[in-house]
């Protein structure tokens, strides 16, 4: 099944979730669901919320429940996209303007401190202390994956230990708790949910690997951001570390200078030349490719069903998206 495909099996359900998270934008102060249309008028596939949904349906859960849970994970995930825009200076999401380009740095925080905290109010209502553990966990990692970013912005000497805690952090916790959420819907045993935690973990991780590598690849119209965009934020990520690692002493220097003291569309182009000499951009998805074989491999705990095929898909997707 392609992913589009995908998407329209389930797109009934999606459509409910999008409901739940226009819900989670309701509020008397008119800037909230103000901005959460702005929000929601951008686009995104709404992926975390995809994952939960098979997750569920994988696990064997009849109910509707998972379709609140579905818009509660993306409400949390549209949070950190506020805050992460401001702290990046971010000047698109998704080819448009950011929110906090429009409505200022003060106001966008406190929508995102109210998305979280309202998305974790309507998670209680569920009477669910396993559910309020995994988004606690995330929620927390998540936060601790934005500092972690932080503290190593612009330092060429990160290590690729480091840039995986970070997108662990970051990408890969909310989709395993998506995942993991589901499976606590089915009631499944330790070993499945554990499984679907893990496999939801590997999957994030490669979508966020897959993204920073398409960085240096896409242009602003297909992925909404412009070429280099990372480079220029002073984020080092696995096809710099890889270059890093093998390029010639001299040009490790030259590396180190474009990352710390300027960036231009010359030294993009330099960079991208080095990429080319060095294969660090084929080298990059390799490792990718790696990590969505282990997380296939995670499902296999579950026998064969149009919704496990349909999650094995989804992690096949990450890497063909510069197709």
């Amino acid at each position: 099944m392609d992913f589009k495909k995908i998407f329209d099996v389930y797109d009934s359900e999606l459509r409910r979730v999008e409901n739940s998270l226009n819900d989670l934008f309701k509020s008397n102060v008119v800037t909230i669901p103000l901005i959460g249309k702005h929000l929601t008028c951008s686009g995104g596939k709404r992926l975390r919320p995809l994952f939960l949904l098979l997750s569920a349906r994988l696990s064997g859960y009849k109910g509707d429940a998972h379709i609140a849970l579905a818009g509660i994970i993306e409400s949390i995930h549209t949070a950190s996209l506020l805050h992460d825009d401001v702290v990046d200076g971010a000047e698109l999401r998704r080819g448009k303007p950011a929110a906090h380009s429009i409505w200022g740095n003060q106001v966008v925080i406190l929508v995102g401190d109210f998305l979280y905290s309202n998305a974790l109010k309507h998670a209680v209502a569920f009477k669910n202390q396993d559910i309020m553990e995994a988004l606690s966990e995330a929620t927390t990692r998540m936060t601790e994956g934005e500092l972690l970013q932080l503290n190593r912005t612009g330092d060429p000497d990160i290590t690729e230990e480091e840039y995986i805690e970070i997108i662990s952090s970051k990408t890969g916790a909310l989709i395993s708790a998506a995942c993991r959420i589901g499976g606590i819907l089915g009631n499944v045993n330790a070993d499945r949910e554990a499984a679907l935690a893990r496999f939801g973990m590997k999957a994030g991780i490669v979508f966020q690997m897959a993204d920073d590598i398409l960085d240096y690849m896409a242009e602003e119209s297909e992925l909404g951001k412009r070429l280099g965009k990372d480079l220029g934020e002073g984020k080092i990520t696995l096809s710099l570390i890889h270059l890093l690692k093998t390029a010639t002493k001299s040009e490790k220097e030259e590396i180190k200078d474009i990352i710390k003291n300027g960036f231009s569309k010359e030294r993009l182009s330099r960079i991208l030349t080095l990429f080319r000499k060095y294969r660090a951009i084929e080298e990059s998805f390799k490792k990718a490719n790696d990590l969505v074989d282990e997380a296939k491999a995670e499902l296999l705990i579950f026998p064969s069903s149009p919704e496990r095929d349909a999650l094995l898909d989804i992690a096949d997707y990450a890497l063909s998206r510069e197709k």
